[in-house]
């Protein structure tokens, strides 16, 4: 038996703090296991004993005759770290715990919960909430509503886990509406022991959940998720409303990467890497939820759309090519048979315009010869109230063929009153419909998504031969020094240890040496000052450019010498770097940045003065697949730029591609790294690599120390 079963498929069940009190809690979860007509033995345990919802109530847990497997308790907060006790000497296994007043009410709250926690780990239970609404299976052998929802749950094939007691409540109310329903439901409150990663496991192989629906306010352990999600998801959908959108945490960070990522793209990334569909809202969550309750996952992308009205199917062929979807090339036999029954006015290209005056059979004869269309995967189909035809019997019609035909998705987008959707939410439907032709093209999108996921390759994460103890001594050298902030030839040569393609430099540190380094590498170069105070060299002056000669090199030498006295940064500087100066237009950015919560966040996109303003970048959790790598470089819109737009040379993008592997193995090997920027990385344009031009690490110093056995780092000791 599965460790949640005696939660979410009970034989018995007590109600701990049952009431005949009408409005409370204690009554309300009895009626809902009266009125669902749970399928298990229900015991009430009230001090005060006698008849509840019709069921003999009593004193204490211990009484109950027989055996119990869940345990509802909605007892007073205080009362419930014993209640926990009495139901282990019942023998009690599983628990939901409904009550308030733990971690959420503060300090006192959260170690009461911690006690909690401790409790049922030593007695081998599992616990939902507390805090929470409750749990529901609507499966027939079941049918146990055991929450305080106004409304009784709806059957369906949803499995639904929320963060919410109360925005669980209120979906529990408009299920009916939304036309779609739940296999099960989880309110995990503060998530003491029972949580979403819980949930999913759970449902990973259970037949009765087809899809699976997250509200959540935080992951909890990100790489467990990340782990079971990217498994779950390539058997079922795993649909997330993930709120608190807000920049924190790493958005406050010094680095180009930290200050563009966040806690939001963090879990964006997350989900995106696990194959979890994210939605921005309750609307677009069920109304995906409705699609992959009523369709099957597609063969292709190729939309065929039938339509009895020109001006939709045009909106509608918009919408389905704005989500990168194919408008389906319909066969010339299937034309031909359209053009059999179909009037002369009518269009049989793609959109199927079977003109206003289409009665029913034109709806039943163009669905179905479609439908038989091998260059067809999904259909759309559109309705406008003309001549009298109601909307209802199109409906009926419409998806009397769907029932013959399941192998397809077909969505309808009916454009008429809301007393048609009511009337459906009465119905047992076999395929969504929406009001508006971009709802159902977003649908089509959803479908799409998954069955790109489904097909995509696991991705391997490479292991690169690497010098780590050159690596570790330059690191060791600042942390000796108390510096958390690499210099910037550190930094290079950090990345140079790691097989990252940079620039050819030296580092000099004074003029004759920087004309001699200038001399090697041959001219132009580029000078850069490096220094242990200061950061952005181009904030100051320290960067020099296009430098022709050594002439040149030693003017612009002895102008930075000078500005930097002028200003007070002298102290500070530790030398300056001559490198080559790759010729290129295209300027990149790839980094790390540490997310509190999620850790190591890798980032890439345009780079250069761009960075901030147009903001073109994108973000994975490390560590990175090669997948990963190569939808991060093809999901920028820079990637045009990259190509070779106008001539220039294309980018080597395995060459890209790697440099960000690297990156992810470094930060890997060194966690500790807090952010790392490469800007720019300059694509050659005479070999079109991606140089790493310019490069700053960051570290945090305390782990830092503590990881590689520095002793002698000062700042750790303040």
């Amino acid at each position: 038996m599965n460790n949640l079963d005696k939660i979410m498929k009970p034989k018995s069940v007590a109600v701990i703090g049952a009431s005949t009190k009408p409005k409370t809690i204690g009554s309300e979860i009895m009626q809902r296991l009266r009125d669902y007509k749970f399928n298990g033995n229900i015991y009430p345990v009230n001090p005060k004993g006698g008849i509840i919802e019709g069921f003999q109530a009593y004193t204490s847990i211990n009484e109950v005759p027989g055996e119990v497997d869940l345990a509802l308790i909605v007892v007073n907060a205080k009362f419930v770290l014993d209640t926990i006790d009495q139901c282990h000497q019942k023998g009690i296994k599983g628990l939901c715990i409904i009550t308030a007043g733990f971690k959420e009410t503060g300090a006192q709250g959260a170690q009461m919960e911690k006690e909690l926690l401790a409790k049922v780990k030593e007695y081998g239970m599992r616990c939902v909430g507390p805090n929470c609404l409750g749990v529901l299976n609507t499966h027939p052998n079941i049918s146990m509503d055991a929450t305080f929802a106004e409304s009784l749950p709806v059957r369906g094939d949803i499995g639904f886990v929320s963060q919410s007691g109360a925005l669980g409540g209120g979906i529990l109310n408009i299920l009916k509406d939304l036309n779609v329903g739940f296999a099960q439901f989880i309110s995990i409150g503060n998530q003491a022991d029972v949580n979403a990663e819980t949930a999913l496991e759970y449902w990973e192989n259970d037949d009765d959940v087809k899809q699976i629906l997250l509200y959540m306010e935080s992951i909890q352990n990100p790489a467990n998720f990340r782990k079971l999600a990217t498994r779950i998801s390539k058997k079922k959908p795993i649909v997330a409303l993930k709120a608190g959108r807000s920049a924190a945490g790493a958005s406050a960070a010094s680095s180009h990467t930290g200050s563009l990522a966040g806690a939001d793209k963090a879990a964006n990334a997350l989900l995106a890497q696990s194959g979890v569909i994210r939605e921005y809202s309750l609307k677009n969550l069920f109304a995906t939820a409705k699609v992959f309750s009523n369709c099957p996952i597609p063969k292709g992308d190729r939309v065929a759309i039938i339509t009895n009205s020109g001006g939709p199917g045009i909106m509608a062929t918009d919408a389905i090519c704005e989500y990168g979807l194919q408008m389906a090339k319909i066969t010339d036999a299937t034309k031909d048979k359209l053009r059999s029954f179909l009037p002369s006015a009518a269009s049989v290209k793609n959109p199927i315009d079977m003109i206003a005056s289409a009665p029913i059979e034109h709806y039943q004869q163009t669905l179905e010869t479609v439908i038989a269309d091998e260059n067809v995967d999904m259909i759309v189909v559109i309705y406008l109230p003309f001549l009298g035809l109601k909307d209802i019997d199109v409906a009926r019609a419409v998806m009397e063929i769907k029932a013959k035909n399941p192998q397809k998705p077909v969505l309808g987008v009916f454009m008429t009153t809301s007393g048609f959707f009511s009337e459906l939410s009465n119905m047992e439907v076999n395929m969504p419909f929406f009001m508006y032709a971009e709802e159902a093209a977003e649908g089509l999108h959803r479908l799409n998504q998954q069955r790109l996921w489904q097909n995509r390759p696991e991705g391997k994460i490479p292991s690169y031969n690497v010098n780590k103890a050159r690596a570790e001594e330059i690191m060791k050298q600042s942390l000796k020094e108390g510096r958390a902030q690499l210099t910037t030839r550190e930094s290079i040569d950090v990345l140079d240890a790691y097989g990252i393609r940079v620039c050819k430099s030296g580092f000099a540190v004074n003029v004759d040496e920087a004309i001699s380094i200038g001399n090697s590498i041959g001219y132009p170069v580029v000078m850069k000052m490096t220094s242990k105070t200061t950061s952005h060299k181009t904030d100051v002056g320290g960067v020099r450019v296009n430098i022709q000669s050594a002439e040149q090199l030693r003017d612009e030498y002895n102008d930075l010498i000078q500005k930097l006295t002028e200003k007070g940064l002298i102290d500070g500087l530790e030398g300056v770097i001559i490198q080559e100066m790759v010729k290129g237009n295209r300027e990149m950015v790839a980094g790390i940045a540490t997310d509190p919560q999620y850790g190591p966040m890798m980032m890439f996109g345009l780079g250069g003065v761009f960075i901030e303003v147009m903001k073109d970048v994108t973000f994975r959790i490390a560590p990175l697949t090669d997948i990963d790598a190569s939808e991060m470089i093809k999901s920028v819109k820079a990637y045009k730029l990259l190509e070779g737009a106008r001539g220039t040379t294309p980018a080597q993008m395995e060459q890209i591609q790697e440099t960000l592997l690297r990156l992810s193995q470094l930060v890997s090997d060194y966690p500790f790294i807090d952010e790392l920027d490469i800007n720019p990385l300059l694509i050659s344009e005479k070999t079109g690599e991606g140089i790493a031009v310019d490069g700053r690490i960051k570290v945090r110093l305390e782990e830092a120390c503590e990881k590689l056995g520095v002793s002698a780092c000062s700042a750790c000791a303040v």
